[in-house]
């Protein structure tokens, strides 16, 4: 049996409050889950029945806060943490009305985003969760690493800037476990604002902790951390389950205590030396964090960096890299990678390399291996990613999947709409996701940041090009920063003129490149784009710029010619 008890607390005076609420509820043996509401004074607890309601209150109690049971219903086996008010018929649609019922696996961008439509749209919800809420993106991706980016672009302007003639530089001491508190601190405040307290405020939503499995088309098995496993029915799904770092196999990697991109933000030290295996995002991003914090930083590249963009892209990374003391090694792989004595020794074609850490960043994989997919009739990708359609339905009818346990471009927001439109579907609408005009960020210095399509992607597609290069010693921003490293290209449909694609190596590139993604998605020509008006002295307007050199010679034109 499963008892679920509502307390009513007073004393909270804000949402941290209700989270050392939640915190403290949840060690309690025998308590499967605790939703804790500041704004309602209430907590909603799913527990074994062997529970107490005394021990529950008492447990308040040592924070401070007084709690009164308000409710306690028992319910069985087969219906898991449901929310206040929900019955154990709730689970299936029925002619009389009842609510459609589904389960959501994950707790990411994609899960959160389906769980929120899903309930706007009727719908009862019930979240499977195994580890933290919140998924990557809040809690060892996104935010985290932004802050650390950010942290390490302060460094290096207090150490080196265009303006040291003026400004006198200095070598900042880093505190790396200072900054390390201050972004999980941010990383915490996000996750219980963004996460958990809109879960706990959300009564239509349900909160299981546990791994699950499919047992069917129609069920899942969701196994607790104490080997207790629930079966849970459902009308729809959807697998939201995310991603998590791929390993290469080299020869003796796995024998060494090597760091993926969590332990590398978590790291409460900087190496002195440290050798980065990858050349996309991750890798990229990580890399010069930790150089201009101070570390030795070498790069491995099976290729180059970024070799699947334009050429140019990866040429004008590499240059920036190397000028700041980044060592690239292009067309480099580890043969073998060894580890003794706190020294890793990585063999390769152009001798060893020897580092205090080793960062492994070479994608990331499907986190899918533990569904139990097949016995759903679920296909998979040779990667282990789920195959969607255009809808994010599955090859099994009523289940549905979004995000980066699929074959989508792999970053949040995509993630997010797909988990819209999957709940739009799954509650009898009709969503599909345009990604024509999906715009890309690279958050080093300079950022990288791309839309639509490349000359190659263009060309591939059949599509006859005509594209402009504008070095960024043409854009009167980027002169009075002192600061001309990078370029604007533009790609165009040849004859037509329309705007097709955009790829820009620039500082704040990311601030750049979503006016593009709106002109590309308006089908404006390049003619058009350069009639508009942009402020003077913003980078935006190296877009403006790089559109007249199809018709102009920008360097004959005055400072804000239009």
């Amino acid at each position: 049996m499963t008892a679920a008890i509502s307390l009513s607390i007073d004393g909270m005076t804000c949402d941290s409050c209700a989270t050392h609420v939640r915190e403290a509820l949840e060690r309690v043996p025998g308590v499967r889950s605790a939703a804790v509401s500041y704004s309602k004074a209430r907590a909603d607890i799913a527990a074994d029945a062997g529970v107490s309601a005394e021990a529950l209150t008492a447990t308040v109690a040592t924070l401070g806060y007084s709690a009164a049971v308000a409710a306690a219903v028992s319910a069985p086996a087969g219906v898991v943490d449901k929310a206040p008010g929900v019955q154990a018929n709730d689970v299936q649609r029925s002619g009389g009305g009842i609510p459609l019922h589904i389960a959501v696996i994950g707790s990411g961008g994609a899960a959160m985003a389906a769980a929120l439509k899903a309930v706007d749209q009727g719908a009862k919800v019930t979240l499977v969760e195994r580890g933290v809420i919140g998924g990557t993106c809040v809690n060892v991706g996104c935010v985290p690493s932004k802050i650390m980016i950010r942290a390490a672009h302060i460094a290096h302007l207090r150490r080196k800037s265009p303006f040291d003639d003026g400004i006198e530089a200095f070598s900042p001491a880093i505190r790396r476990d200072r900054l390390l508190a201050q972004q999980q601190a941010r990383v915490d405040e996000l996750r219980h604002a963004k996460y958990e307290n809109i879960l706990a405020d959300t009564p239509s939503i349900t909160v299981l902790r546990g791994e699950a499995r499919f047992r069917d088309a129609h069920s899942l098995f969701v196994r607790h951390a104490d080997g207790a496993e629930h079966h849970l029915t459902f009308d729809r799904c959807l697998v939201a389950t995310g991603a998590s770092p791929a390993i290469p196999p080299v020869p003796g990697l796995s024998d060494t205590p090597y760091w993926t991109s969590t332990e590398a933000l978590e790291s409460e030290s900087l190496p002195e030396r440290l050798a980065v295996i990858g050349s996309s995002v991750v890798a990229v991003e990580l890399a010069q964090a930790f150089a201009r914090l101070g570390s030795k930083v070498t790069i491995l590249a099976r290729s180059t960096l970024f070799s699947t963009e334009d050429p140019a892209i990866g040429e004008a990374v590499t240059a920036a890299f190397r000028a700041e003391g980044i060592e690239v090694l292009e067309h480099t792989q580890a043969s073998h990678v060894a580890f003794a004595d706190g020294e890793f020794v990585l063999a390769t074609g152009q001798g060893e390399v020897r580092v205090d850490r080793l960062l492994i960043a070479t994608g990331r994989t499907p986190n899918t291996q533990t569904l139990a997919l097949e016995t759903a009739g679920i296909a998979v990708d040779a990667h282990g990613g789920v195959v969607i359609d255009k809808a994010m339905r599955t090859s099994a009818p009523h289940i549905y999947a979004a995000g980066d346990c699929t074959d989508q471009p792999q970053f949040v927001y995509v993630a997010a709409a797909a988990g819209t439109r999957a709940a739009i579907n799954m509650t009898g609408g009709e969503a599909s996701l345009d990604l024509a005009t999906m715009p890309a960020v690279v958050f080093s210095d300079p950022q990288v940041a791309t839309v639509g399509l490349s000359e190659t992607e263009a060309q591939q597609a059949g599509i006859e090009t005509d594209s402009r290069l504008l070095t960024l010693d043409n854009v009167p921003r980027a002169l009075v920063n002192f600061d001309t490293r990078g370029f604007i290209k533009l790609v165009a449909e040849a004859g037509s003129g329309r705007l097709i694609g955009v790829q820009a190596v620039t500082p704040e590139a990311g601030e750049i490149i979503q006016t593009a993604a709106l002109a590309i998605r308006a089908r404006m020509t390049v003619g058009e784009l350069g009639d508009q008006l942009f402020p003077y002295l913003t980078m935006v307007e190296g877009l403006k710029l790089a559109a007249q050199t199809f018709t102009k010679d920008v360097t004959q034109l005055s400072c804000c010619a239009g």
